[in-house]
């Protein structure tokens, strides 16, 4: 079962996405899909931003929230999340509080979370991270 980050998620709705992503969304049932609430957030708070605001909430609303599992932050993933965080400011590393807690819901929902910023999430031990975005090296 996957988690989508925001950037896969927006790769989607773009004129050419990319063709790994389609091809490993093609046949994926839809109980195995997964968004989080804080990628609504992000997703919401980008298209306020946009010039097409309107048309950004309609392909949230009418194309992409039908679609997916919609999973939110809740309190085991807000125990994970303060650790997450602990440990990684310890290391003297940084990393949003968007993505850690879009990595703890992953890992308190045991999801796998899909992104193309694999190298930035990597960081977070624990965490089974896979990228769609690109062709695997």
């Amino acid at each position: 079962m996957y988690l989508f980050d925001t950037d896969v998620i927006s790769n989607f709705f773009k004129p050419n996405p990319s063709e790994r992503l389609l091809a490993k969304l093609d046949g994926l049932e839809q109980r195995q899909q997964f968004i989080s609430t804080i990628t609504i957030f992000e997703i919401v708070y980008g298209a306020a931003k946009s010039k097409r605001a309107e048309y950004h909430l309609k392909n949230l609303n009418d194309v992409l929230l039908p679609a997916v599992n919609i999973v939110g932050f809740d309190t085991k993933a807000a125990f994970l999340c303060g650790h997450i965080r602990a440990i990684i400011e310890t290391q003297g590393r940084r990393l949003s509080l968007a993505d850690i807690q879009i990595a703890s819901i992953a890992m308190s929902n045991e999801l796998t979370l899909i992104t193309g910023n694999t190298r930035h999430f990597m960081r977070i031990e624990g965490l089974k991270v896979e990228n769609w975005l690109t062709q695997e090296s």
